[in-house]
């Protein structure tokens, strides 16, 4: 399991995402996908709706929009439990992005770079995704009202050492050698139920390509000490105290180098249990507007 927090500390599990059930989510409702798109049309078609409202939250000033970033092998299903709620209880319009998995890394940037054409955006981002979303923010200061960066995974290009990396390669490998179906029932049977469904609905969706979209995570460079450095947004960091796959001390660092950075905790169960509690930590850290408790 890729960039998911995993239930067991063996390389396969893996999470980047945190994944639940669907009933938190509160973002608009949105049209049954046109099976003839790709997931980039899916995007491109996401961030045009959000356009307008974006336009209209722009000019009371706050984020034009909340743009989601989910985490390796997740999907923006579980980002919308994530965040989705939290935006729609102050009023803010609310994208989640949905990875193409041939060019996830890609796919997230074009989302930002369109949905910030309506002017600054707040970035939230899960694992993977956060690491974009800081990545994105250095390079765009004056299009970045926050960030919420969950889970962080690591520091640096050199993952060697980096959990969620060798989690996802090694995933990416046994699905090339044994199959979705066979993963899948691996997967299930070590993994929480919460967990366990929300993996089983987004790696069914990016199947054939899943593979393809864990080896881009596997490889992919973490941002740099010097680059977090440069980041000039506020970041609202959330870990979790008791993740293997994103270590609680990655956290801990990215808070020590980023300059308007503030860290909040949570554990696993919490996350498991609510989703949610994402986008209240952060979003209540960066809006003037108190999001209630779930």
């Amino acid at each position: 399991m890729p960039d998911l927090p995993s239930p067991t500390a063996a390389p396969t599990a893996a999470a980047t995402t945190s994944p639940s059930s669907a009933a938190a989510s509160a973002s608009p409702a949105v049209p049954p996908a046109n099976p003839a798109q790709t997931p980039a049309d899916r995007a491109a078609t996401s961030a045009n709706r959000a356009a307008g409202s974006a336009r209209r939250s722009a000019t009371r000033g706050g984020p034009a929009i909340v743009v989601a970033l989910p985490g390796t092998g997740s999907d923006a299903h579980f980002a919308r439990r994530a965040f989705g709620s939290a935006c729609a209880a102050v009023d803010l319009p609310f994208l989640a992005v949905d990875p193409d998995p041939r060019r996830v890394i890609e796919s997230y940037r074009a989302a930002l770079d369109a949905a910030a054409r309506s002017g600054p955006i707040l970035i939230a981002g899960i694992s993977l995704g956060a690491a974009v979303a800081v990545d994105w923010a250095a390079a765009h200061p004056d299009s970045v009202y926050g960030v919420i960066a969950a889970l962080p995974a690591w520091t640096g290009a050199d993952t060697t050492g980096c959990p969620a990396a060798l989690s996802a390669a090694a995933t990416a490998a046994q699905l090339r050698a044994d199959g979705l179906d066979a993963m899948l029932t691996r997967m299930r049977e070590s993994s929480p139920a919460w967990l366990a469904d929300a993996l089983t609905r987004s790696w069914t969706s990016q199947w054939p390509d899943l593979p393809a979209a864990l080896e881009e995570a596997a490889a992919y460079a973490w941002p740099e000490p010097d680059l977090l450095a440069r980041v000039t947004a506020p970041v609202e960091i959330i870990g979790a105290t008791d993740d293997p796959v994103h270590p609680f001390a990655v956290a801990e660092r990215w808070t020590a180098l980023i300059p308007h950075a503030t860290l909040h905790t949570i554990t696993l169960d919490e996350l498991g249990a609510d989703p949610s509690i994402l986008g209240t930590r952060g979003l209540n850290a960066l809006l003037p507007r108190r999001v209630p408790a779930p």
